[in-house]
């Protein structure tokens, strides 16, 4: 047997040859913590629950009351990324210590797990990976609804990993491949989640990021290409499936050509390289009529600096026929990230860090909620979430079947220099609350942060 060792003399035993991990239980960390992680002067801080092409990260689980979820963590006084999976427990309102399900040695936080949730309640657990220098694992948890034990089911490669479960079909991986310095869009599916069919390709031009989401049998996904390099993103794509990948369509439905090969093909939603304009994904949700309805900024460089603005935040909406776009709100930095929620009665609600933090024209802010109720066409700040905090709040990410009280989970972090993060969540009024960074229990309920 090999051995990873972890905090505090911890050992998580991992099979030598086979690459399955043998049924333990995992240990207990004593509170959360998220990674800080940095990318030079382009962004930097808590990056626990980023980067927005990984999710999703959590998930409602009605059979059991439990929002599960995973994140980028870390050991005590190092900056080494763990992978730690937890839930929340609705009907006593508390949260367990975290278990540390993997040791990725590395500190890039771009290798931050995703999650998936089957039909039986098994908890999947997928590791990516920055690139092909290092594998990628997908962890499969022992019992339904359960924590305390995985095992390995496979060791592959991939980046920015988002799989999703659909009842009756399996799993569907989407995920990009780096081939040649170009990252490429592919899917690859399994009946099971144990034996996966080779990837495919799905957009190859100039290289590509994407956000996916599921609605029903339909995943959609949008992305954007990289025709001068990565840091001149633009346009804005969106393609979708019902079939777990046999056939792809537009929006309108027309087959597409697989893989696309061309910047200018059917699923453009608007030529932004034309403008000038970078693009950089944010969200993806469907309404109640299952159209598509894409979260995205606008800027006009990549730099973190005024110039680089104005940042617009926008949303394209497909009415049916064509792509409505409005703008959200503006703020002032590329990479704050936020998540569009399209509720029951129609409400548009948006969680990001829209108001500038103590660390301005840096990675995120103060987190703010703002309301849609004519379907983007006008928005009003609802809520400042956080205010006169000490680090900024960033990456506020929402869980599957989001619940009213849990609705939004992110961490904070010095953007200037290493620093802790904790991590939150956000009810769906507005309340904030800090899950637990130092526990003396085996549950305790996070503190609501005032």
């Amino acid at each position: 047997m090999s051995h990873i060792t972890l905090a505090a003399g911890v050992i998580l035993l991992l099979s030598g040859a086979s690459g399955f991990c043998s049924a333990q239980a995992l240990p207990r960390d004593d509170g959360y913590r998220g990674i800080w992680y940095e990318m030079g002067r382009k962004y930097s801080g808590g990056l626990g629950t980023y980067p927005q092409q990984q999710l999703p990260i959590a998930i409602y689980a009605p059979a059991v009351k439990k929002t599960f979820f995973c994140y980028g963590g870390t050991v005590k006084g190092e900056r080494r990324l763990l992978y730690m999976v937890s839930y929340y427990d609705h009907r006593t309102g508390r949260v367990p210590r975290p278990r540390i399900l993997f040791d990725k040695q590395t500190d890039d936080a771009h290798d931050n797990p995703t999650m998936a949730l089957d039909e039986l309640g098994h908890i999947w657990i997928f590791g990516n990976s920055h690139g092909t220098a290092r594998p990628s694992h997908i962890f499969r948890s022992d019992r339904p609804y359960d924590i305390d034990s995985f095992q390995q089911v496979l060791k592959t490669n991939f980046s920015y990993g988002q799989p999703w479960f659909i009842p009756g079909q399996g799993f569907m991986l989407m995920h990009t491949r780096y081939r040649q310095g170009i990252r490429e869009l592919f899917w690859m599916t399994s009946a099971d989640g144990m034996a996966w069919d080779e990837p495919r390709l799905l957009a190859s031009f100039f290289g590509h990021y994407q956000v996916t989401w599921r609605s029903g049998e339909r995943v959609g996904s949008m992305f954007n290409c990289h025709p001068e390099g990565l840091d001149r993103r633009t346009n804005l794509y969106y393609v979708e499936t019902v079939d777990m990948g046999r056939k792809w369509t537009h929006a309108a439905g027309q087959s597409l050509q697989i893989p696309l090969t061309d910047i200018a093909n059917p699923a453009l939603v608007h030529d932004y390289r034309s403008e000038g304009l970078l693009v950089y994904l944010k969200d993806l949700q469907f309404d109640a009529d299952g159209r598509p309805v894409l979260l995205y900024l606008t800027s006009r460089g990549h730099q973190p600096v005024p110039e680089s603005g104005p940042r617009i935040w926008r949303t394209a909406r497909w009415d049916g026929a064509r792509w409505i776009i409005r703008s959200v709100t503006t703020s002032d930095h590329n990479y704050h990230h936020g998540s569009l929620y399209i509720e029951e009665d129609g409400t548009w609600r948006v969680i990001a860090p829209t108001e500038p933090g103590p660390f301005p024209w840096d990675t995120g802010g103060e987190m703010v909620m703002w309301i849609s109720k004519d379907r983007g066409l006008t928005w009003r700040r609802e809520k400042q979430l956080t205010r006169d905090s000490p680090r900024n709040h960033t990456y506020a990410r929402r869980p599957v079947d989001a619940q009213p009280d849990f609705y939004a989970l992110w961490a904070d972090g010095d953007t200037l220099k290493e620093s802790p993060s904790f991590l939150y969540f956000a009810t769906r009024d507005g309340r904030v609350f800090r899950l637990p960074p130092k526990m003396s229990g085996e549950f305790e309920r996070p503190e609501e942060v005032k």
